[in-house]
């Protein structure tokens, strides 16, 4: 990894940027912009063809080469440099400066509907017209795997896939050079464990020095429940930020591995019968330097809070399409492992789908959404969790009383009474389909944009249904 000083570009001009490139001796500059499924892409320039033109009215690509965006004769498209969002690339053997960029039309000068951080933008701004309040805060938890060999394959005529982690448990009979020093724990034992059990404290510790240089403010990390499972934690920000930080946070943390020798993946849930990964996501919304989630209500919130709930929790299926967007996601929310599946709302308590957590200053009071997975666009998601959280307050939706007792442990006909979140990712898909109102108002989300979505992942879905599964012929074959 590269030891260049990382660069504080916050509130920052053509002119700095320009001298950034100069005085670190910077010789490419990074053109970076995500996809709809999350994904980020990026274009390197070399510097010393990067002036003010590029800088203030951006640099051309093709559309067209992106999943679901633009036709092959509509493909010129601009990316535009955020000149607020620089830092070095700790990763690059030669100085490489890299810019977040929106995507603009050329046609119009405006952004494009398909690009997710100008729909997290519109969501910003959407909070801000409502006259509801000015800025809305999100604080992430996204947790991922580490393994030392993946494998797989998927064809015509065979599939499987085979995970491998020096901290498994199977590999406790196996033999190996030196000896086997056992030091493991069995499925779902993991959580906080210490060294030599936990394999990931120096790997966690350097992908948090790393996270300094590309400017997140990283809080603390441990073993999460499942083998090889980690958090992460870091500082909350405004949606956009806060989407942006995921991006990078991402970026650093297969960086690492990847210079570990290891493997890491957000796949919601890779191990089966173990715990998978969620990202809970913390959210506040504040006005004139007050937060308006402080309250005289349950555990402490407002009225507008437990609207805000109450908004979540009624287009939960709908959300689900974007904030658990893949078929594995569903793998994770089934009752059994933790997973936030029932659709209520209780201070402290981790078996509710919305948890108000304990804060020692109120200012810090807040609902986390714990449905979520690390797979899903951060752009997409946080958006689509602060459209239903308005609509929720425009539309003074309760969410009714909370559950505080422990939701896991509760009978088959209290459960009756608890909605659920989405069961696949087709059903998910049939909830937004069904339930978008809420996400279009404001422009904030378009319907062309989100049939666009709906059919990009019904191809995935089509492909994961029809594609027949190891586990069918261990039970099927022989019939």
């Amino acid at each position: 990894m590269s030891s260049s000083s990382p660069l504080n570009a916050n509130g920052i001009g053509v002119t700095a940027i320009l001298e950034m490139i100069k005085n670190n001796e910077i010789k490419f500059v990074d053109f970076r912009f995500s996809d709809y499924a999350g994904q980020w892409l990026h274009i390197t320039h070399c510097s010393d063809m990067i002036g003010e033109e590029e800088l203030t009215k951006g640099v051309a690509f093709d559309g067209s080469s992106i999943c679901a965006w633009k036709a092959i004769n509509e493909s010129d498209m601009i990316l535009m440099p955020q000149l607020d969002t620089a830092f070095t690339d700790p990763f690059a053997n030669v100085p490489t400066l890299v810019l977040f960029c929106d995507v603009i039309e050329p046609a119009n000068n405006k952004g494009y509907d398909r690009d997710p951080r100008y729909t997290a933008k519109k969501a910003e701004e959407y909070l801000q017209k409502s006259g509801i309040g000015e800025v809305a805060y999100f604080g992430p938890e996204p947790e991922f795997f580490v393994f030392n060999d993946v494998r797989f394959e998927a064809n015509e005529y065979g599939n499987f896939y085979s995970i491998d982690s020096e901290e498994a448990p199977h590999n406790s009979s196996k033999i190996v050079d030196g000896g086997n020093l056992a030091r493991r724990v069995q499925k779902k034992g993991a959580y906080f464990a210490p060294m030599p059990i936990d394999t990931g404290q120096d790997l966690r510790s350097e992908i948090i020095e790393t996270m300094r240089q590309v400017g997140l403010t990283p809080i603390l990390h441990h073993h999460e429940v499942a083998t090889s499972q980690f958090e992460i934690g870091f500082k909350y920000s405004t949606l956009v930020g806060t989407a942006d930080n995921i991006q990078k946070f991402k970026y650093v943390v297969h960086n690492v591995c990847h210079a570990y020798g290891k493997t890491a993946t957000f796949m919601p849930k890779p191990i089966y019968a173990d715990n998978g990964s969620g990202m809970h996501v913390h959210q506040s919304i504040w006005k004139d330097g007050q937060n308006l989630f402080v309250g005289n209500d349950h555990a402490g919130l407002s009225e507008l809070a437990l609207f805000y709930i109450g908004g979540i929790i009624k287009h939960a299926r709908a959300i689900n399409a974007f904030a658990n967007p893949t078929t594995n996601s569903y793998k994770r929310l089934v009752p059994g492992f933790e997973a936030p599946v029932l659709l209520a709302y209780s201070a402290k308590n981790r078996s509710a789908s919305i948890r108000i957590p304990h804060v020692v200053n109120e200012k810090a009071r807040r609902i986390e959404t714990r449905f979520p997975d690390p797979a899903s666009n951060p752009y997409l998601c946080c958006a689509a969790l602060i459209m239903a959280g308005i609509d929720g307050i425009k539309n003074k939706i309760h969410p009714g009383e909370p559950k505080n007792q422990d939701l896991y442990h509760s009978s088959e006909k209290e459960l009756k009474k608890i909605p659920t979140v989405a069961r696949s990712l087709r059903e998910a898909l049939s909830a937004l389909d069904k339930d978008r109102e809420f996400l279009l108002q404001g422009n904030v989300f378009t319907d062309e944009q989100i049939d666009a979505y709906i059919d990009l992942k019904l191809k995935e879905v089509e492909r994961y249904e029809q594609m027949p599964h190891p586990v069918e012929f261990e039970m099927y074959y022989n019939n």
